[in-house]
């Protein structure tokens, strides 16, 4: 199983997808199902993408099928945060997030480490380059997770 798409709003929903598709390795596009909406590929075009909507957009459950509305502007914090393994090096991450003024960070999550960027300094996206992908792998699996709390 693996996350195939993921669905974000953003002030500067075309910024925000091609920041994303940087850090995939993709290209950023229009998003022509909604008005004003981008979205970030993958560098490997296998369906892998994110999606980034306008802050007054909203994904609801239509009659048939997604339906999304526009109503007032919304640019409270998400819960909601993504981890993306990215072809880029943590040096290369850093640098881009820089560039837009957004906060960014290493941070030790227990098995494995992540450049935490704040997209837009409201969303978080936890980044993971090849070294920490591969400590992903090994560290945040059921067997280690138990291990790590005493679930055994």
């Amino acid at each position: 199983m693996a996350l195939l798409h993921l669905s974000i709003n953003a002030r500067d929903p075309q910024g925000a997808a091609e920041f994303l598709s940087k850090l995939l390795g993709g290209r950023a596009m229009p998003f022509p199902p909604f008005d004003g909406s981008w979205i970030a590929f993958s560098e490997a075009d296998d369906g892998t993408a994110i999606e980034v909507y306008p802050l007054t957009h909203r994904l609801t459950a239509g009659p048939d099928q997604i339906s999304c509305s526009v109503e007032e502007e919304d640019d409270s914090p998400s819960f909601v945060h993504a981890a993306i393994a990215s072809v880029l090096d943590e040096k290369t991450i850093r640098a881009l997030a820089v560039e837009r003024g957004w906060q960014v960070r290493r941070c030790n999550r227990g098995p494995f480490h992540c450049v935490e960027v704040w997209l837009e300094n409201r969303l978080l996206v936890e980044v993971l380059d090849a070294e920490m992908l591969a400590d992903y792998r090994s560290g945040m699996t059921q067997d280690s997770w138990a291990r790590m709390f005493g679930l055994d």
